[in-house]
């Protein structure tokens, strides 16, 4: 049978919505007011039948994370849907495909997504890197933590919200895989950020310099059941990481659960006993890279790390970076020249995993995903994304 692909537009809104809700279950949701599949800053590609029936879809959505310091131009894949009398026969992979082509064109060096099943997405070459992971913590837990006699908590006005935006950047800048919060994928007003909370509190030191800020849900009921669900809690000083987290614990009468998004490093950590913080949701996501030279130049790579390894890449997904190139890093930029020996050769998940800092050559050999090169290459590719656990706290 010949399918064929093309991008959705307005005409198309209620095809899509319907395909969608037959996938995550939101089939008795109307199609909500103004809303289509070619919004700014999302491109969605449908696969039909010869009859004309919209049977799968694949959104792009332009986003940008942040990996070695630098903000990398992604493709954020979302809403990928299949007909379920067709799943199985290859239409995502298609579709998928296609994507990707279209991705690449417009700019994104890498992608990634959150997959509900890792098996279809790992034979096309994304691998799993990190988990968005909400974490059950006892309020009375964070009771026990004594605030900062010199820091005041209030809630944050829109005028406070480019402060916000700029503590969260300070930490997505010094980690790897945050997602940067502006773009048409971030396009909500300063009056809807803060309509979206039940609250958003600002931590104010005594210079009166906004110091950190969390946003948080209030769960219903005032019972065993209550609970608060924080988005974000994020201090530049331990002061005001403290003290946001001594406020949550103030909740414990009658919200006595806390869900918190946490990273593997958060410094919530150093103050919350791991025990104590029970995963209550994970949420993993995956990571390919769709151009290998765009994805090595845009990233941050260690400044005083000098070196060179060659590389053999492999991939029929992607097939216009494969064959063999030769990594060179200096100053902390990276660039990926064509040519060299193809001493190490790396397939697509073993090229997605070491690029997010998510495994070692060490892990990747006894994954399948490296072979070739030695000690020395080794180290230099160990090195060169050595750092923070790559960490996600936007689903999308």
């Amino acid at each position: 049978m010949t399918y064929h692909v093309r991008p959705l537009g307005p005409a198309d809104r209620q095809l899509a919505w319907h395909l969608g809700s037959l996938a995550f279950g939101y089939a008795e949701q109307p199609v909500p007011e103004g809303w289509t599949p070619d919004s700014p800053g999302r491109r969605v590609l449908g696969v039909f039948d010869p009859a004309g029936r919209l049977v799968a879809k694949a959104d792009d959505r332009e986003q940008g994370q942040w990996f070695g310091g630098r903000i990398v131009p992604v493709s954020g894949i979302a809403g990928v849907s299949t007909a379920p009398e067709l799943r199985g026969r290859g239409l995502a992979r298609l579709v998928l495909t296609r994507l990707l082509e279209g991705a690449r064109e417009r700019g994104a060096v890498i992608s990634t997504l959150f997959d509900t099943t890792p098996a279809p997405y790992r034979a096309l070459g994304w691998e799993e890197v990190g988990a968005l992971v909400h974490h059950r913590v006892p309020a009375r837990v964070l009771a026990e933590i004594g605030p900062d006699a010199t820091t005041t908590l209030r809630p944050a006005t829109e005028a406070d919200l480019p402060a916000v935006s700029e503590i969260y950047r300070e930490v997505a800048r010094a980690g790897s895989g945050l997602m940067e919060r502006s773009g048409p994928a971030f396009g909500a007003t300063p009056a809807q950020v803060l309509a979206a909370y039940h609250g958003f509190t600002v931590a104010v030191d005594d210079t009166g310099t906004i110091a950190g800020y969390a946003s948080w849900n209030r769960g219903p009921g005032y019972d065993a059941n209550g609970r608060l669900t924080v988005d974000d809690l994020i201090g530049r000083t331990p002061e005001a990481t403290r003290t946001l987290l001594a406020m949550l614990g103030a909740w414990a009468s009658v919200a006595p659960t806390v869900l918190i998004r946490l990273g593997a490093a958060d410094p919530v950590w150093s103050l919350v006993a791991r025990g104590d913080a029970k995963p209550e949701s994970a949420r993993p996501w995956m990571l390919r890279v769709v151009d290998a030279p765009g994805a090595v130049a845009a990233r941050g790579w260690p400044r005083h790390l000098t070196g060179e390894v060659d590389l053999e890449l492999s991939d029929d997904v992607c097939p216009w970076h494969q064959g063999r190139h030769r990594l060179v890093l200096a100053g902390g930029n990276g660039r990926l020249e064509p040519g060299g020996e193809g001493t190490v050769r790396l397939a697509p998940r073993g090229l997605a995993a070491w690029y997010a800092g998510a495994g070692t050559p060490q892990q990747l050999r006894r994954s399948g995903f490296l072979t070739g090169g030695d000690a020395g290459t080794d180290e230099l590719l160990r090195a060169a994304t050595a750092g923070p656990a790559p960490t996600l706290h936007d689903y999308f």
